[in-house]
């Protein structure tokens, strides 16, 4: 697990004035701003993030250093992140998707289905990328207690119980 999770990325410049469309991944969008200044992927830059409003598929923002539509518009696809110390504590049934990413996945009597390249949501509920070996094409596996009975963020991997066919 890294020390740096990922909260949000600029989704590019916004206005005249230097603030910045903010895709914001924490389950509610706005608690992006209230996890201190934020970083980049490297740690080399911090940003202190002011919330200003939304717009379609965004949050907008100003970001403390950044005055011009110039300097907002560099930013496009930057990765924000945040202490892993500073994310509160999850309940036992739920992860973050970073410690998701990476794991392995084998079905109930242990044989290897494959490893999560992504955890993705689309509205409904969040589906698990899986990489199957030898093969070039992903699978979709539904993250629900049916699909997926046990998660061991330590022993690095999952037991899925995957509909029929899906494999």
């Amino acid at each position: 697990m890294s020390d740096l999770v990922c909260v949000g990325a600029i989704a590019g410049g916004f206005g005249i004035h230097g603030e910045v469309r903010l895709k914001s991944f924490t389950a509610r969008p706005e608690d992006i701003a209230a996890y201190g200044p934020l970083c980049t992927e490297d740690g080399a830059t911090r940003f202190t993030v002011t919330l200003t409003g939304q717009t379609s598929g965004a949050l907008t923002a100003r970001l403390a250093g950044v005055t011009t539509k110039e300097q907002a518009d560099t930013l496009r696809g930057t990765r924000l992140c945040v202490p892993r110390e500073r994310l509160p504590d999850l309940p036992e049934d739920e992860f973050y998707h970073t410690d998701l990413i990476g794991l392995s996945v084998h079905d109930s009597g242990g044989a290897p289905l494959g490893r999560v390249r992504a955890v993705l949501n689309h509205g409904a509920s969040d589906l698990l990328e899986i990489e199957v070996p030898g093969a070039s094409r992903t699978v979709l596996l539904p993250f629900t207690r049916e699909a997926v009975p046990t998660v061991d963020i330590a022993a690095g991997r999952i037991v899925a119980d995957p509909p029929e066919g899906i494999f």
